[in-house]
């Protein structure tokens, strides 16, 4: 016999029905806002006149932009501007915030989702910039339940739902050639809250192996952890090894500006990386 707490589907014949008009009305009324909104960033977007003198001056240093094809540059470029009608760059502590600094870090910010679009970043709507290093206050509970108070100079800092908070004295030294980015470290967090918390696990794409990528991911953060130990010279950034995390924003950066360091320490992980990216640095090579 049937709970009879709540009536079954066969007492209820019509319930499937409703429920399922119900969500493609809701469909519907999703994509017509969609089509409303994007026609209203197309009309802002052929409003914005920015010159290629402009785009060159902000990006035309970056040896990884200078990597990409002229096809992938107009990509980056709109997708650049679509990103700085969307979200707010706010400059605070005495930050100065120009033309050149929205189209540089804006140019940076949208690289790790050329393939996979902006709304990977939907999550977040502001980001911050501070003049110099901020300080950051954060407490955390230990295993004996005390409550420690932990105050820290950072040059950048990402939370699940925003804001996402940069240095831009780091901004300014982003994008150098020694493998260092801030923007594509931070937002490489946001990526990687998509899926609960920042664990170093980012949600996958299907028919991407996630017993693959934890088993090589784990064996790189232990070899490294070993060459630390040893004084030996090291493929990243020491500071990968704070969390995992850490290890997935800074492998991130390693990625896209010394793909070579990275391809050569940890080939399997490397294969990860252009998977969920959808990108190959080292095939886009002019």
């Amino acid at each position: 016999m049937p709970y009879h707490g709540w009536k079954t589907d066969s007492e209820f014949p019509c319930t499937g029905e409703i429920a399922i008009s119900k969500q493609a009305t809701r469909r519907e009324r999703r994509s017509w806002w969609q089509r409303l909104s994007h026609w209203r960033e197309d009309r802002q977007l052929r409003r914005l006149a920015v010159s290629a003198e402009q785009w060159q001056q902000a990006l035309g240093d970056w040896a990884v932009y200078r990597r990409y094809s002229p096809e992938q540059q107009r990509r980056i470029q709109e997708l650049a501007l679509r990103l700085l009608l969307r979200k707010h760059l706010v400059a605070v502590n005495g930050a100065e915030l120009d033309d050149h600094l929205r189209l540089r870090i804006a140019g940076m910010a949208v690289v790790p989702v050329l393939e996979l679009g902006l709304d990977w970043y939907d999550r977040w709507q502001t980001l911050i910039l501070y003049d110099g290093p901020f300080v950051a206050e954060h407490s955390w509970e230990d295993e004996y339940g005390i409550v420690h108070q932990e105050v820290s100079e950072r040059s950048g800092e990402a939370w699940e739902r925003g804001p996402v908070v940069l240095s831009l004295e780091d901004v300014c030294h982003s994008g150098q050639g020694d493998g260092y980015n801030v923007v594509i470290h931070e937002l490489a967090h946001t990526l990687d809250m998509r899926d609960a918390s920042a664990n170093g696990a980012p949600p996958l794409h299907p028919g991407m192996d996630a017993a693959a990528w934890q088993h090589d991911f784990a064996a790189a953060w232990n070899d490294l952890a070993r060459r630390a130990d040893n004084d030996e010279p090291l493929p990243v950034d020491d500071y990968a090894l704070e969390d995992p995390a850490e290890f997935f924003a800074v492998l991130s950066e390693t990625f896209f500006e010394l793909p070579e360091s990275l391809q050569t320490a940890w080939p399997a992980v490397y294969r990860h990386l252009t998977g969920f990216y959808r990108q190959d640095p080292l095939s886009s090579r002019p």
